[in-house]
């Protein structure tokens, strides 16, 4: 799969649309400046000494966040910032109005948490040993320049952003790092796995669901019974069937995991989940089966989410700013 293709997928992520905010953006300079050496020789009894005057050192820029001890500059974040204030213009919304306020105090979160996502993705791709080269930042940047009309065109549009070709190229940089961290873990998805081929009754009342389960365990048939009686209107008339799905599929987990514990013929007992009382009983199962488009892309999708969610659970993250003004 390639990384235009990966790149759709990451629109829960919110990772491919940042300023990359690493160490390598760092303003900063060393704070320790090296003192005055020793004199070489002692001056003159009768002479005045002239001494340099201490070192000034240079202080740290302020901080956004750190995020695993890494920073998150204010700076960056308060360019970002800005570039959203832009946007409200280009759409038509005054910043300074109460719609453009209210904008702007819901960005103010959000964009830090796309900036310490960033950060913990980069992180991430550093230690899967996953690298991004200057030659494919280069590379990706010519192509962003030749769509833009070329260079004179792309400069006009990063000052209407107030960037510069050094912010523009680390952007792309964490987008690429984020593309190819995509990647790594939607190739993860198998794309041929075990389905089951189920059908179930979905009923209100446990009283219902149990009436249903007694006639099923005195020879019912199911079909019938699910034509009959099943709440579940999308599946009813086919007589409760859900198809082929593998593990993941399914909007409640309890029928899938009641699904993949049976098998063809056998019938469960009451499945309670939150959208009532179900009987499922499974037609077949296929060991191999391919997962079909559209369910596999869902899959790929939730692995990344669940991904970026394992993220934060493992992180240290310290803010020092608040989303509000």
């Amino acid at each position: 799969m390639d990384l235009d293709a990966i790149g759709g997928l990451v629109v829960l992520l919110l990772l491919l649309v940042c300023t990359a905010c690493g160490p390598a953006l760092a303003t900063s300079v060393s704070s320790a400046s090296t003192p005055p050496g020793p004199a070489t020789a002692a001056a003159p009894a009768d002479s005045t000494a002239t001494t340099a005057p201490p070192a000034t050192p240079t202080p740290e820029p302020a901080l956004a966040a750190l995020v695993n001890d890494q920073p998150v500059y204010l700076a960056d974040y308060e360019r970002e910032l800005a570039q959203y204030e832009v946007s409200l213009l280009a759409r038509g919304i005054d910043p300074g109005s109460p719609k453009g306020q209210e904008s702007l105090t819901q960005a103010r979160d959000w964009i830090l948490n796309i900036m310490i996502e960033q950060a913990l993705t980069e992180q991430a791709a550093a230690t899967a040993g996953v690298a991004i080269s200057d030659a494919e930042v280069d590379a990706y940047m010519q192509e962003m320049i030749a769509e833009s009309g070329g260079e004179e065109a792309f400069q006009a549009i990063l000052v209407e952003w107030g960037e510069t070709s050094e912010d523009a190229w680390w952007e792309v940089r964490a987008q690429l790092i984020g593309m190819a961290m995509t990647q790594r873990i939607v190739e993860g998805v198998p794309a041929t796995t075990e389905h089951v081929h189920a059908r179930h009754i979905q009923v209100d009342t446990l009283q219902e669901a149990e009436r249903l389960l007694a006639q099923l365990e005195a020879g019912a048939d199911f079909v019938t019974l699910a034509r009959a009686y099943s709440q579940d209107h999308n599946t009813s008339a086919s007589g409760g069937d859900l198809g082929f799905f593998p593990r993941g599929i399914l909007v409640a987990p309890e029928l899938e995991e009641a699904a993949f514990a049976l098998q063809p013929g056998q019938f469960s007992g009451v499945v309670t989940t939150a959208l009532g009382y179900h009987i499922v009983q499974v037609v077949e199962r296929d060991p191999t089966r391919s997962v079909d488009p559209e369910s596999l892309r869902f899959l790929q999708d939730r692995a990344v989410q669940e991904w970026v969610e394992g993220l934060w659970a493992q992180a240290i993250v310290q803010r020092f700013v608040e989303s509000t003004p």
